[in-house]
Parts: structure tokens; C-alpha cells; sequence
């Protein structure tokens, strides 16, 4: 620890130490030596430059291979239960007067008591009436989308691809990207898979996985764990899918299985990963969505 101290105090090229007239600064890459000036920082970079590649990617594992504490999906603002990240299984509504993921259980209710008592239709969160017509739900969706609001961007974008757009689908999902939007990332990671709207890039669909990874996008993070086995690193592939089988992504989960079968998954590892899974989907459960989903089932 001491001799990372010295480094840190003293120009890693000329050796000169900080004072009140000498500032050194840091390498924004690794963070691991310090510069008087920018010309000893050019002298040093060949013998320099390997040790940086080295940290930097260190660096970013720390970030990658980090548990988000989410999905991507996070929690319904009304009942503050996580969203299921399965989305076959359920139903989120986005509201287009103040851009909110609803549950399918907190809009049933709002919905079954607006009935029961003849109130009118409103935003179960704002309270905001419901559009009347499609002309009017279009014109929120695009108020929303010209405030960049990232979901609404996404929306956009998913709608334009429907159209066979791809060219503006790729517009909106980059805006909403920029913006954060993990599911952004992950679609426009499967626009650079098959090239459309844009040139088949590898290196960017992994970037763009990546990202939506780090931001608790459980698939996102399953399909970058293919990637990484497809590549040959079995290793960095198992952590991968045990992090998106944390966020309780049924994918991961299967993967785990298939792998643990051929000795590529430890028993811990495994079990640990079931326990993590099945936590994640009971988290997104409760008597109010499961009336909800048996009322969807049977058109009440």
C-alpha cells in the first residue's frame, strides 16, 4: 500500500513529487500513476501502457459483474413491488400522461373501483383523466416523446421497428439510450445483431449488452453470458447468467441447469443461484396482481 501511495505522489515518468507549485494529475484511465505533464505522460505511455490495459479492464469487470440490486424493470410506483421481468406472464401498462409503469394489479384494481363506484377512467398515479380517443392517447405519447422522456423514446422506437422503420427506430432508441434506457441498449444491441437500420457490428452489439446488463437488464445480461461462451470464456459466462438468474430471469436459470448437468456449474454455485431466482420472482407476487392475471385470463 505504501509504494502505490509513493507512485501516486510522484510523476511516474520523472519522478518529480507534488508540491505547492507542481499538480500532477492522474491517469483518467487506470487511476494507478500520476503525471507532472503531459509530455512525461507520453514518454512513460509505452511502458505504462500495459499495466493500464490491464487495470482498465479490471475496472470494468468490477462494474460488469456487479449484482444490481433491480431489473431494469424496477418497482410499481403504487404498490412499490418489483416488477416481474417476465413479460409474457404479466402486463405492465406505461401511462402516456406521466410516463409510469404501472402493475397489472394496482390498474385492475383502480380500474374494477372507477366501475364499482361509476368514476371517471383515470391515470391510477397522477390521476390525470384517460384519453377519450386514440387521437388523443398519440397526442400524450408524443408529448412525452418530444420531453425525452427515455420510456416514451423507447416506445417510439418499438413502434417504428413494428412499421419496418428501422432507420427511426434506431434514432429513438439511441436518444433513449443516451439517456439511460437499458431496454434501449438492448434493442439496439439486436439491431446490430441483424443488421438492420445499421451495419452488423459485433463489437457494438456487445457494447450495447453490456450496458443493458449494468442497468439490471435480466435478458440483456443472459445473452451477453451467450456471448461470452460463444467466445470461450465458460467462466465469465456462468457469472453472467447467475446475475440475471438472480433478477429472476427463467433463461438464466435453464442455462445454469444445462451447464451444472455437464460439471460447468458448481453445486454452490447452482443452488445459490435457484435460491437467488426464485426469491426474485416470489418478490413480484401478490394477491392483488394474481386476480388481475386471473381476470385478464378469463375477460372479466
Amino acid at each position: 500500500m505504501s509504494k502505490v501511495l509513493d507512485a501516486m505522489d510522484a510523476c511516474a515518468s520523472c519522478g518529480i513529487t507534488a508540491n505547492d507549485d507542481i499538480k500532477l494529475k492522474i491517469c483518467t484511465a487506470c487511476k494507478l500513476v500520476r503525471y507532472c505533464s503531459v509530455k512525461c505522460q507520453k514518454d512513460h505511455r509505452s511502458k505504462h501502457k500495459r499495466a493500464c490495459k490491464q487495470r482498465v479492464a479490471e475496472l470494468r469487470d468490477e462494474i460488469l459483474f456487479q449484482q444490481p440490486e433491480s431489473s431494469h424493470l424496477g418497482d410499481c410506483p403504487i404498490c412499490c413491488l418489483p416488477h416481474p421481468v417476465d413479460r409474457t406472464k404479466a402486463v405492465v401498462t406505461v401511462t402516456g400522461c406521466c410516463g409510469k409503469m404501472i402493475c397489472e394489479g394496482c390498474d385492475y384494481a383502480n380500474k374494477k373501483r372507477e366501475v364499482a363506484e361509476s368514476l371517471q377512467q383515470r391515470c391510477p398515479f397522477c390521476r390525470h383523466p384517460a384519453p377519450k380517443t386514440v387521437k388523443e392517447a398519440d397526442k400524450n405519447s408524443s408529448r412525452r416523446v418530444e420531453s425525452n422522456d427515455p420510456l416514451s423514446l423507447n416506445a417510439a422506437g418499438v413502434d417504428r421497428y413494428a412499421e419496418g422503420d428501422y432507420s427511426s427506430a434506431f434514432k429513438y432508441w439511441t436518444k433513449a439510450a443516451e439517456l439511460g434506457d437499458a431496454e434501449a441498449h438492448y434493442h439496439l444491441f439486436i439491431l446490430y445483431q441483424l443488421g438492420k437500420g445499421v451495419e452488423k457490428d459485433r463489437k457494438k452489439e456487445v457494447y450495447h449488452l453490456e450496458k443493458a446488463a449494468i442497468a439490471g437488464h435480466p435478458i440483456g445480461r443472459y445473452y451477453l453470458g451467450c456471448a461470452e461462451f460463444d467466445d470461450g470464456s465458460i467462466e465469465r459466462a456462468v457469472k453472467h447468467w447467475i446475475i440475471a438468474a438472480n433478477l429472476g430471469c427463467d433463461e438464466a436459470i435453464q442455462k445454469l441447469k444445462e451447464y451444472y448437468k455437464y460439471g460447468k456449474v458448481s453445486k454452490e454455485d447452482f443452488a445459490t443461484a435457484l435460491r437467488g431466482h426464485q426469491a426474485a420472482v416470489d418478490a413480484t407476487k401478490s394477491s392483488q396482481r394474481r386476480e388481475a392475471a386471473e381476470a385478464n385470463m378469463y375477460g372479466k
